[in-house]
C-alpha cells in the first residue's frame, strides 16, 4: 500500500505535492519522493523517512517546475531500502520518465523473466520498474497507444502516475483495486490516492478515475482513454481500504470511509452484543466502528487508551520487532477509567494476533475486570497479493485457529468478528469488492511465487 499524488500545470506543483503526500502519510511511512519537470529535465528528491523529514527547505528548492508526481511507500514488492524508493526515474531515447505506483502486480515474475531474457537490466527489486521497461521496449510511435499496450500486459492491482517530460499520465487497473481520484485547484488538475489530499489543498473533488481508465494531462487539458475489455473485468475494490487503510475523511469507492466504519460498528453491535460497563476503541482506526457500536446499543463510549501520535501505524511497520515496539509506545491505558470495569474493545481487525495480545495485556495490567473484543470485519484467513503486506497464511492467526482459539491466545473473555454478510451489507455496490482476505476467493490471478522478495532471491 502506498500513497500517490500528481499535480499538473501549477506554479507551486512541488509544494502542493508535498502537502498532498503529507495528507497521505498513513498509506506509507517507509519512504517518500517527489519528481518534477522543470522544462528541460525531471528533478527528483527521494529518500527513506516520513514526508516531513524528507522534504526540508533544501529539498524543496531543488524541485522546480509546474508538474510533479509524489509517492510515500509501504513496501509490498521489494525490500525497504533506498533503491526501491519512488518515484522511480529512467531515461530512454534522451527522454526522462518517472513513475509512482500504488498496488501490486501479480504477473511480476513472468514479466521480469521475459524482460531479462530480452536484455533488460534492472536497478531495483520493485514490480514498478517492470512497467518502465515495458514502456521503453514498445515499438509504437503513438504515446497514448503505447500506454494502452503496456498496461494491457499487467495483471494485478495498480494505480499509477507517470511524468513523461511535462505530460502527466494517470491510470487505474481494470478491476479498480486501489483508489485514485481527480481534483482541480486553480484550474489545474490533481490526481491523488484519496480525497483527503484534495481537502487539505482546498481543491475541488471532481470524480474517481474509473477502473481501466488512462488520463493524459498536459497544459490544463485532459484526455481519457480506456483499456480494451475493461467493461467485462470483474470489479475488485479492496474492502480493507474502508476497514483500515484509508483516512476516515476520505471518499473512496463512492462512499465516505467514516460512514462505512460507523455502519460496520452498528452491524457488529447487532450481531455480537455483550453486557459491559462501556465501549472503547483501539485508536485510531477502531474509533468509528466503536462509535457506531456504542450508539447502536445506547452504551457509554469511553476513551480507555491514549494514543501517542508520534508513533506511526503499527500494522505497516516492516518488521515484527518494530511492530512489537510500536504497540508498547503507541497506546497507553488510562488506569482510572479501566480499573474494575467490564469493557468492550472495538478494533478494526486482527492480523497476526501479537498486537492484540499485547494490547489486552496492557488493559489487564491497568485493572480491567473483563475484556470483550469485537472486530469490525470477518477473520482474515488468506494472504493478499494486491498490495497489502500479509503475504503468507502462516502469519494470519485466523487462518488455522478457531475464534475461540484466537480469543484464548489474545487472552480476552470473549471475541466476536463481524460476519461476511454483515460487512457486505454495509457497503455500496457490494458485488464490486474484493473479499479474498476473508474468503480465499481471488478475483484476479495470483502469483506462482508468493513472496514479497521474489525479485531478490530470498
Amino acid at each position: 500500500m502506498c500513497g500517490i499524488i500528481g499535480v499538473s500545470g501549477h506554479k507551486n506543483a512541488a509544494q502542493i505535492a508535498f502537502l498532498g503526500l503529507y495528507a497521505l502519510q498513513h498509506r506509507g511511512e517507509e519512504a517518500a519522493g517527489i519528481a518534477t519537470y522543470d522544462g528541460k529535465d525531471i528533478r527528483l528528491v527521494k529518500r527513506r523517512g516520513l514526508v516531513a523529514d524528507v522534504f526540508d527547505d533544501k529539498a524543496m528548492a531543488e524541485l522546480q517546475g509546474n508538474v510533479a508526481i509524489g509517492h510515500c511507500r509501504y513496501s509490498t514488492t521489494g525490500s525497504s531500502n533506498h533503491k526501491n524508493v519512488q518515484p522511480f526515474m529512467v531515461r530512454h531515447k534522451r527522454r526522462p520518465i518517472a513513475i509512482a505506483h500504488n498496488g501490486n502486480l501479480t504477473n511480476t515474475e513472468q514479466l521480469y523473466q521475459k524482460l531479462e531474457e530480452d536484455g533488460s537490466i534492472f536497478q531495483t527489486t520493485m514490480d514498478s520498474e517492470i512497467i518502465v521497461h515495458l514502456l521503453a521496449k514498445s515499438k509504437l510511435k503513438d504515446l497514448k497507444q503505447t500506454f494502452v499496450e503496456v498496461l494491457q500486459q499487467l495483471e494485478g492491482a495498480y494505480s499509477l502516475l507517470f511524468l513523461v517530460d511535462e505530460l502527466m499520465v494517470g491510470a487505474r487497473d481494470p478491476h479498480g483495486v486501489r483508489p485514485l481520484c481527480l481534483g482541480k485547484l486553480d484550474g489545474n488538475y490533481i490526481l491523488a490516492s484519496e480525497s483527503c489530499s484534495l481537502d487539505l489543498l482546498h481543491a475541488e473533488y471532481v470524480r474517481e478515475i474509473e477502473p481501466g481508465e488512462i488520463v493524459f494531462i498536459h497544459k490544463g487539458q485532459m484526455e481519457s482513454i480506456y483499456l480494451p475489455g475493461r467493461e467485462t473485468a470483474k470489479k475488485a475494490q479492496c474492502i480493507f481500504e474502508n476497514i483500515y487503510f484509508a483516512r476516515p475523511d476520505s471518499n473512496i469507492f463512492d462512499d465516505n470511509v467514516y460512514q462505512v466504519r460507523k455502519r460496520l460498528g452498528r452491524r457488529l453491535a447487532q450481531e455480537a452484543p455483550v453486557p459491559a460497563d462501556f465501549v472503547m476503541a483501539i485508536p485510531d482506526s477502531g474509533n468509528y466502528a466503536a462509535l457506531g457500536f456504542a450508539q447502536e446499543l445506547k452504551m457509554p463510549l469511553e476513551v480507555g487508551v491514549i494514543r501517542n501520535h508520534y508513533v506511526g501505524r503499527t500494522f505497516i511497520q516492516p518488521t515484527q520487532f518494530l511492530r512489537d515496539f510500536s504497540v508498547k509506545v503507541k497506546l497507553n491505558p488510562i488506569r482510572n477509567v479501566l480499573k474494575d470495569k467490564r469493557v468492550i474493545v472495538v478494533d478494526d481487525s486482527i492480523v497476526r494476533g501479537t498486537t492484540s495480545r499485547n494490547r489486552v495485556e496492557a488493559l489487564r495490567a491497568a485493572g480491567a475486570k473483563e475484556i470483550h473484543m469485537r472486530i469490525s470485519c470477518p477473520p482474515i484467513v488468506s494472504p493478499c497479493f494486491y498490495g497489502i503486506d500479509f503475504p503468507s497464511k502462516k502469519e494470519l492467526i485466523a487462518s488455522d485457529h478457531t475464534v475461540k482459539e484466537v480469543a484464548d491466545y489474545i487472552k480476552v473473555d470473549s471475541l466476536a468478528y463481524l460476519s461476511l454478510e454483515g460487512m457486505l451489507a454495509e457497503v455500496k455496490n457490494r458485488e464490486q469488492f474484493c473479499t479474498a482476505c476473508f474468503t480465499g476467493k481471488y478475483p484476479i490471478n495470483i502469483p506462482k511465487t508468493q513472496s514479497k522478495y521474489l525479485l531478490e532471491g530470498k
